[in-house]
């Protein structure tokens, strides 16, 4: 089964591009925080169509979303011909979320009453 699930934050701007087919495909790089180690994993992302739009309307970096989706890896040639490899998550469903500086002060207390 291919399930990704990630929690994090966008580390670049919403690069949205129309292919020549019609579609529309938004990517960025999703920065999610390792546990215990500190540090992140940088994750890219790709969104399609009606989802892509709403992204590339909403977010921006430093936005917190949650992103369902399933990995896909690709490779190519370039131009040179070096072959290239990515692996990525393909969205299947982008929740955007509040960040940090958008929660509500009393937030953090009320989060640390349930977590005790």
């Amino acid at each position: 089964m291919n399930v990704v699930t990630l929690i994090g934050d966008l580390a670049t701007e919403v690069d949205l591009r129309e292919l020549d087919d019609g579609k529309k495909v938004a990517t960025f790089l999703l920065a999610v925080d390792r546990t215990g180690s500190g540090g992140a994993d940088f994750i890219r992302i790709a969104a399609w169509n009606k989802q892509a739009e709403a992204c590339a309307s909403h977010l921006g970096r430093g936005k917190r979303v949650a992103v369902d989706g399933r990995l896909r890896s690709r490779s190519w040639e370039e131009p040179d011909g070096k072959r290239r490899s990515a692996v990525e998550v393909v969205a299947k469903a982008v929740e955007f979320l509040p960040s940090q500086d958008d929660a509500p002060a009393d937030a953090e207390v009320k989060e640390a009453a349930v977590s005790s």
